[in-house]
This record gives structure tokens, C-alpha cells and sequence, in this order.
């Protein structure tokens, strides 16, 4: 994991330092009108795969912070009327500066970058300013850490929302502060003494002081790493827990978000197609730490992704088909904004491979052509020429605006990835990734809580070699062809006879409390718009919702839930029709251990290395009588994670997730009323998120359960 980050920091600087100038070159805007010849149609598939779209299933409001892309202070083209032409059409709703790693290098004031790097004319704040405000965007910024002092920060807070009154609310402390050096990779500028993560929690909390301290509406984010992923789980020499805890635990009750960086691991096109799956594991993973160590406003500390790419032939269809579905994954479970790395990137000299569907990748970063050329005289297309990821962000408007409540979706088929949203109009629009280069699909669509008309639906469609994105009158709202290497989205019209409530709105977001081992209430706002004769709470299960129970007021408890477990819920609002309204946002919660059991366990993860990680587990018998020859188990929450080979002081044997534990000789006996406690452990292997696992048993009997640290 190591090595693939560092490939990515060192190709970055390679486009920043050698390509800078190039950038400056000129050319004419394309406008996104023309349309290449469509591609030869693949035979289709005739056994067809299944999609389920369950509109009961909320999974959360788009936000207007939502559609994010990075913006730098090296591209010469950053604030031209072609850039705020097309980065006004694709729907960009944040724009992050002044780019990556050069943040922790960046003095706004003089517009210059320490150590060096190369600032471009022009793209100085107030004329980034000035583009973001003429598309309608946000910004976030990075206050510099590396090379910066908190009254450096507070200055540009001065600056940006009381003299120039541009209302900036969002602001990183730092990037990626992590790799710089203190855990071997060094890419970030960091001018501190100390590089250790409590060095850069402690001056979080000066920097949120001192920013604050102008503009107390602004929000401030502090750098987490991608759980699972290196350097997670790594313990530094003068900190006593990893980057995440250290940080959170120190900096949590001064921050308003966490900043993580997704990068997956990959080999192969199709390989860094499937490594969004693993996402919503880190994400969960990481909320789970936020809540655990943050501090007291952990539960309203959100979460930003703010960068990602595929970096795998970003700039051709594999990227595009990455971009479209990271950007919806990354919503779906809890991120308020996503940005794209990068606008524009630049070719490097040695990035010239061809993809699955037969295109060039040019090994450009960006969204954007920079239309330079490399030391071999191979060119990537005209300036400003869009890439694949810029249609793809395009088209996300197509399925889901700010207000839209995305919804469940499924497939059965690993190769077609799916989202979906409910929009404020009253539709419902379906977006259909197909990842394989070579074979068409025809899609069989099912509906769940929602009817679709028998119209025949409007189709936008973006396929390998496409120069802009299509829009027909096509199939029905059960079927649907999908070509080869694309991205389809479907916008139906509800039927005359469809079963949802129009005039209602959503239940207001709700919260969990009362959290025990079998029961927990959940409590929301009423949803306006009519009268409400009952609410109804359902439980998430994959595509499939479990109705739990209606109540009359604003609050239900669920009860005989299952210890150890989590639960998704939403809460929907009932009409006199008996007809649903829109799903609320989700909550989601794990049911804890019983208080009091004849057992209780500890688990204990003493240190990782992004592939693996050591669990220590001591378990006790609390209860009177003495038990001889126990077995002990468990099963690992996430399927990213595994027991190797190595274990000790006991007998692990695992089937898939589960894992059941027996003794050795000499402890297969505990003593009565925790007079003592066997401690055994296991080696494990990970290749995303490791949680811990919510749930033990000895002999059957639920235990009592702790995490340390």
C-alpha cells in the first residue's frame, strides 16, 4: 500500500513540476455538442440481470456541497471563460484550492508556493473566487499547515468572509498530513519540529481557535487516513494510538469534519472498478472512530472525501465509469462532499497505455485535457477536450440535483453497478453502470414502494469513444439495454396509480438514543405537507425492507433486536390514502452487549500496517460456576478482513467470516466469578476495513463486551 501511495504523490509533482508550462498552451474549447460515431454494438446478453430499486430505502438527501472537483494553482487555465463554461455544465457545486499537496505550501497572500513550486498567472484566490462564484459553486480551502502559522490562517478567514464577503465555510487544516516522513513516505511539505500526529492535532486545535475566532460560522476539517489503508493502524514513535485516534480523540471537539482521501488499491482496469465496493466498509469504519473518539460532538462531525480518482487510466472510460460510481458510493453512505482529483493534470512522459475498450489513456489525471505532449511526441487530445470522469460528473445531475433523496439499489451481477435517487419532482431516475469492455446487458428493472409509468422513459447515455452524453426515448421502465463500457441513467414518471404520498414531505432526520443490547428509540421530526395519519419504521436488509412497526407520534422503540448488531432504519410518513411519503435520511446504530452476562470479553487491535493488523482477545468468566472446555465465537463484520495462520494460546477455526475458538491445555479452564481470564490472539490479514466484531459467545451465552483501546 505503501508503494502505490507514494506512486501517486510522485506522479502528481511529475505533472505539477514538468507539465506547468505546457498548460499555458492554447487551444480551441470544444462544446461539448459533438457526438463520435457510436461504437459497434455488442451482442447482447440474453440472460438478463435483475436490478431492485427500493424507494422505501432512503439513503440521504444530496447535499449542494455534494458535487466537488479540485482545482490548482499550477494550471494557467484554471479561471478562463472556457473553464467556467464547462465546469458550469457539469453540474460542479464545490471547488477545492489551491491543490492537493501544494496546499501545505500555499501563502495566499503572496500567491506563492514554498520550496519553489510553480504558481501560474492568474490563478491567484480572488480570481478562483471569481470562477467559482460565476458557476455557482462553493469553496473549500486548504489553510496551510505545512509551511503556515494559524494567524497566516486566520488572516485568509479575515480576508475571504469579512473584507471580500465571499462566505467561505469550509476549511481543511492541511492535506495529507500523514506522509510527511513521519511514517517513512515523505510527500508533504511539513516544516514542523515534530511530524507526529499529536503535533498536528494539538495545532488543529489552534488553528479552529484562532479561525473561529474571526468567523465563529466557519467549518474546520482535520485529516484522517482511509481506514484500512496505510497508515492506518500504524502506531508513531511518540504517540500511544494511530493517526485516526490520536487525531480524533485530540482535535475531534474542535473540528466540524474529517478529511479522507480514497485512492483504491489497483492492478487492472477491472480491478479498480470492483475496489469501490470495499468504500462503504472505510466509511463506515471511520464513523465508527469518529464517534468513539471525537468527544462529545462526535455525532455532527461529517465526513469529506476530498480527493479521489481511479488513477488507472483516469482519462478514458475506465476513470469514467470509477468517477460515476465513487461519487454516488461515497453519498450513499454519508459524505457530504466528494472532489474529484483533478481539473486539469497534465500528461506525463511515460503514462501512454490502452485501455480495455481499445482507447488511449494518455495517463492524464485530470477531467480536462491540457493539451500538452510528452518527451516521445505522443499528444493527449486538444485543450480543454473533456475526458471520460467530466461526463461522468455531468451526468450526475442527470440522476440526483441537491434536494433528490438517493435511494437502495441493487444487482445481481457484479459487473453492473446501480444507483438511484428520488427527485423533487415527483420521478425517479436509475443510473446503470456496466462495467465490462466487451458485452451488452440487458436489464430487468423491479421496483419496490414505487410505480413507475408505462411511458416510455428518457435514457442519457455515455459509452467509450462518446464525445457527450446522449438523450433518447428508449426500452420500457422494466428493461433496458446497456451497452458495453457504459453509463446509462433512466428518469421515469411515477404511474397514475403509484403508491407514494405527493404532498407529504420526508420525516425530519432521526436519532437513535436509548441504545441497549435488544432495544433502542428512534425519535424524528413530523413531515409537513399534510396530515399524517401514521409513521412507519423500516429496517434496511440489502434491498429488501422489514416493516418493524407504525406509531401515531414522532418516536417508536424497536425492540427484541438482536445484541451485537447494526440496523439501518428510515421512517416514512403515512396519508389518509394509507400512500408512503419520501423515505427520511437513514439511521444507523449497533445494539451493544448485554451489562450484565457470565462472560465478558475484551477485544484489543495493538497495531496495524494497511494489510494486516494484531487482535489480542482475553475473555472472563464472571459468572459462578466454573467453566471447563469453553469455545469462544465470533465473526469478523467485514469481508475485507481474515485470520491468517497466526495465532496463539488458542485453536482458531474459521468458516468464511465466522470464527469459533477453543483452548489450550492450559487455560480451558476459568474460574468462577472472574478469578481469572485466558488471552489469546490472531494475526489478521486485511485488504480494506477492519472492524472489530460487534458480538461474542462462550458456550453459547452473549458476553458482555469491551474494545481497548
Amino acid at each position: 500500500m505503501l508503494v502505490s501511495v507514494s506512486q501517486v504523490r510522485t506522479r502528481r509533482r511529475r505533472s505539477v513540476m514538468a507539465l506547468a508550462l505546457a498548460l499555458a498552451l492554447g487551444g480551441l474549447t470544444l462544446d461539448g455538442s459533438a457526438e463520435a460515431a457510436p461504437a459497434e454494438a455488442a451482442p447482447a446478453d440474453p440472460a438478463a440481470i435483475n436490478v431492485t430499486v427500493n424507494a422505501r430505502e432512503g439513503l440521504g438527501v444530496v447535499p449542494d456541497t455534494a458535487y466537488g472537483l479540485n482545482q490548482a494553482v499550477w494550471d494557467t487555465n484554471m479561471n478562463t471563460p472556457a473553464s467556467v463554461d464547462l465546469l458550469g455544465r457539469a453540474g460542479v457545486r464545490m471547488m477545492r484550492y489551491p491543490g492537493g499537496s501544494y496546499g501545505d505550501g500555499y501563502h495566499w497572500q503572496t500567491n506563492t508556493v514554498s520550496g519553489g513550486g510553480y504558481v501560474a498567472p492568474g490563478t491567484d484566490f480572488d480570481s478562483f473566487m471569481h470562477t467559482t462564484q460565476a458557476i455557482g459553486a462553493q469553496a473549500i480551502l486548504i489553510a496551510n499547515y505545512g509551511s503556515g502559522t494559524p494567524d497566516e490562517a486566520a488572516g485568509w478567514v479575515r480576508y475571504a468572509n469579512l473584507t471580500k464577503h465571499y462566505g467561505v465555510r469550509y476549511w481543511e487544516i492541511g492535506n495529507e498530513i500523514f506522509g510527511n516522513g513521519y511514517y517513512g513516505a515523505d510527500w508533504e511539505l511539513d516544516y514542523h519540529d515534530s511530524k507526529s500526529a499529536t503535533t498536528y492535532a494539538n495545532l488543529v486545535v489552534q488553528y479552529a481557535a484562532a479561525m473561529k475566532a474571526v468567523d465563529p460560522t466557519i467549518k474546520i476539517g482535520a485529516v484522517v487516513t482511509d481506514p484500512g489503508n496505510w497508515p492506518d493502524g500504524v502506531v508513531g514513535a511518540a504517540d500511544t494510538g494511530d493517526w485516526n485516534r490520536t487525531v480524533l480523540s485530540i482535535a475531534g471537539p474542535a473540528i466540524d469534519f474529517a478529511i479522507m482521501h480514497y485512492y483504491p488499491s489497483h492492478t487492472t482496469a477491472a480491478d479498480v472498478l470492483q475496489q469501490t465496493k470495499l468504500l462503504p466498509g472505510e466509511l463506515a469504519q471511520l464513523r465508527q472512530k469518529i464517534d468513539r473518539y471525537a468527544g462529545p460532538n462526535a455525532a455532527g462531525i461529517g465526513i469529506a472525501v476530498t480527493e479521489t480518482a481511479s488513477n488507472y487510466q483516469s482519462d478514458t472510460q475506465v476513470g469514467g465509469l470509477f468517477a460515476a460510481d465513487v461519487y454516488f458510493t461515497a453519498l450513499e453512505n454519508g459524505v457530504f462532499n466528494i472532489d474529484y482529483w483533478n481539473t486539469r493534470n497534465g500528461m506525463p512522459d511515460n503514462g501512454v497505455t490502452t485501455a480495455p475498450d481499445g482507447t488511449t489513456s494518455y495517463g492524464d489525471g485530470g477531467m480536462i485535457s491540457s493539451g500538452n505532449c510528452n518527451s516521445d511526441g505522443v499528444c493527449e487530445p486538444p485543450l480543454n477536450t473533456p475526458f471520460a470522469p467530466y461526463h461522468a460528473l455531468q451526468m450526475l445531475s442527470n440522476v440526483a440535483r441537491p434536494g433528490d433523496t438517493l435511494v437502495r439499489a441493487g444487482s445481481d451481477n457484479a459487473l453492473l453497478a446501480v444507483h438511484a435517487a428520488r427527485n423533487t419532482d415527483g420521478g425517479l431516475s436509475v443510473e446503470l453502470l456496466n462495467q465490462d469492455p466487451v458485452t451488452a446487458h440487458t436489464v430487468s428493472l423491479h421496483y419496490d414502494g414505487w410505480t413507475p409509468s408505462t411511458a416510455t422513459p428518457t435514457v442519457y447515455s455515455f459509452g467509450p469513444r462518446s464525445t457527450a452524453i446522449t438523450t433518447a426515448q428508449q426500452g420500457t421502465a422494466g428493461s433496458q439495454i446497456v451497452p458495453p463500457y457504459s453509463i446509462v441513467t433512466v428518469k421515469l414518471r411515477p404511474s397514475p396509480t403509484n403508491p407514494v404520498a405527493t404532498a407529504l414531505s420526508a420525516p425530519g432526520t432521526p436519532t437513535a438514543t436509548a441504545v441497549t443490547a435488544t432495544s433502542a428509540t428512534v425519535s424524528w421530526r413530523p413531515s409537513a405537507g399534510g396530515p399524517v395519519t401514521r409513521y412507519a419504521v423500516y429496517q434496511q436488509f440489502g434491498t429488501n425492507s422489514i416493516l418493524l412497526g407504525d406509531t401515531t407520534a414522532t418516536s417508536f422503540t424497536a425492540r427484541n433486536l438482536t445484541p451485537g448488531t447494526a440496523y439501518t432504519l428510515n421512517v416514512l410518513a403515512t396519508d389518509a390514502s394509507g400512500y408512503l411519503s419520501p423515505p427520511s435520511p437513514p439511521v444507523t446504530f449497533t445494539t451493544g452487549t448485554p451489562a450484565t452476562s457470565t462472560c465478558a470479553v475484551t477485544y484489543d487491535i495493538s497495531g496495524g500496517w494497511g494489510s494486516g493488523f494484531v487482535a489480542s482477545i482475553t475473555v472472563t468468566n464472571t459468572g459462578p460456576t466454573p467453566v471447563t472446555g469453553w469455545t469462544l465465537a465470533f465473526a469478523l463484520p467485514a469481508t475485507t478482513e481474515s485470520v491468517s495462520g497466526s495465532t496463539w494460546n488458542a485453536t482458531f477455526a474459521v468458516n468464511g467470516q465466522n470464527v469459533v475458538v477453543t483452548p489450550a491445555a492450559y487455560n480451558a479452564t476459568l474460574a468462577a466469578n472472574a478469578a481469572n481470564s485466558a488471552s489469546f490472539g490472531f494475526i489478521g490479514n486485511q485488504t480494506g476495513a477492519n472492524p472489530p466484531p460487534t458480538s461474542f459467545t462462550l458456550n453459547g451465552t452473549v458476553c458482555a463486551t469491551t474494545y481497548s483501546p
